[in-house]
């Protein structure tokens, strides 16, 4: 009970903290809000227990290596704003553009990751918990957001985005409170589990590939020049990653000592059932939070692509057909793929759009390391965008 209340009133601070106006007004506050909301979402809820179940007692480390690499993706499109806002940009326009066809194709992927997770937690805690359930929920989710977006109802959504991550990041303070809370009893009563690695290295290598999409989101920082100017989104993206990095981090190593293998079910939901464990609040209060972070991704998302295919087909494809393309393609991946392979497909898109960014990067310094090096990460985002693998087929 004392733990409940606890969870509550620093959920109920955090969400007093962020509405308060003169946070609000505060242009590098709102800048770095889009990133954050992107990095730290459905991943957040499907990570944990992965790590914990594939990785063991290595999950800081792959945790670590994953926001170590979102870093350097990030360094690479830091390095690409800066040189477009100069004004003399070197790079070929076409790699720019095939980098946005890369993106488009990302979206479409991530869409239907971030409904799928949305008709998972919608129905896990009801009696209609199951995968037809949650895919039949994920359809009518698609469906409207393609209606949505058809009608221009998109304006009006996007008006919620603040609420909607503001409700998020008070519900994950309350889940942290939660592990550290449970981690002290644990520490206390010596009951703490050290798990060994479910994976070998090779293997252990491409499931890391395939949850590059898990701390995916700060490229969004990329295309906010209409707001805001580049120094400004320069340091937005990297407070992002910073303070994302940061909790991942703290939530993993919380999260991989607190329960036995066979405590831990390998499904979209199994935080759930794990923080059931915990307190009987935080599963409810998981579920709204899900609820909000997939829906407005998914939102964010389908207007980036719809928008993306418009300016790459030169205005010939409207975005609202681009919508129905895209919610179409997500109705049939719904149906044919299960989560953890649309997990590894997102990971594997995006990978492929950092590389291409990364190839970007290399162009636009001159030469010397950091060309080197952007080189170097072009190789690694190929390298992801072919090998990397589902988590429930290793």
């Amino acid at each position: 009970m004392v733990l409940d209340l606890a969870i509550l009133a620093l959920s109920a601070l955090v969400i007093v903290a962020m509405a308060h106006p003169r946070l609000r007004a505060r242009a590098s506050w709102r800048a770095m809000i889009t990133p954050l909301a992107s990095i730290i979402g459905s991943g957040f809820l499907v990570l944990g227990p992965i790590l914990d179940l594939r990785f063991g007692y290595w999950a800081p480390l792959a945790m670590a290596l994953l926001c170590l690499v979102a870093w350097w993706f990030g360094a690479a499109i830091r390095s690409s704003i800066a040189v477009i806002a100069s004004g003399h940009d070197p790079a070929p326009g076409w790699l720019e553009e095939t980098a946005d066809a890369a993106l488009a194709f990302a979206y479409v992927i991530s869409v239907t990751y971030y409904l799928n997770l949305f008709g998972a937690f919608a129905v896990s805690l009801t009696p209609w918990d199951g995968q037809t359930s949650a895919r039949l929920v994920t359809s009518a989710a698609l469906v409207f957001v393609a209606a949505a977006g058809w009608s221009g109802g998109f304006r009006a959504l996007e008006r919620i985005e603040y609420g909607s991550v503001t409700l998020k990041l008070a519900i994950i303070a309350g889940l942290l409170l939660g592990l550290a809370w449970q981690f002290g009893r644990d520490v206390s009563a010596g009951a703490l589990h050290i798990v060994p690695p479910g994976l070998g290295l090779w293997d252990s290598l491409r499931l890391g590939f395939g949850l590059i999409v898990t701390v995916q989101g700060f490229e969004t920082a990329r295309y906010m020049g209409d707001e805001y100017d580049a120094p400004t989104r320069i340091r937005a993206m990297k407070q992002a990653q910073w303070l994302s990095s940061g909790i991942y981090m703290v939530y993993v190593c919380l999260l991989i000592w607190l329960f036995a293998p066979d405590q831990v079910q390998l499904s979209e939901t199994a935080i759930i059932g794990m923080m059931k464990l915990v307190s009987p609040l935080l599963p409810a209060l998981l579920v709204v939070a899900a609820l909000a972070a997939q829906f407005s991704a998914a939102i964010a998302d389908t207007g980036g692509a719809g928008g993306l295919v418009t300016e790459l087909s030169r205005k010939r494809i409207s975005p609202r057909q681009a919508y129905l393309v895209l919610v179409a393609a997500g109705i049939g991946l719904t149906w044919t793929s299960d989560i953890f392979s649309i997990i590894s497909y997102a990971s594997r898109a995006f990978a492929g759009y950092y590389a291409l960014q990364a190839a970007l990067a290399a162009l636009r310094v001159g030469p010397g390391p950091r060309r080197i090096g952007y080189w170097a990460l072009a190789v690694l985002g190929a390298a992801i965008t072919v090998l990397g693998t589902p988590a429930e087929g290793n």
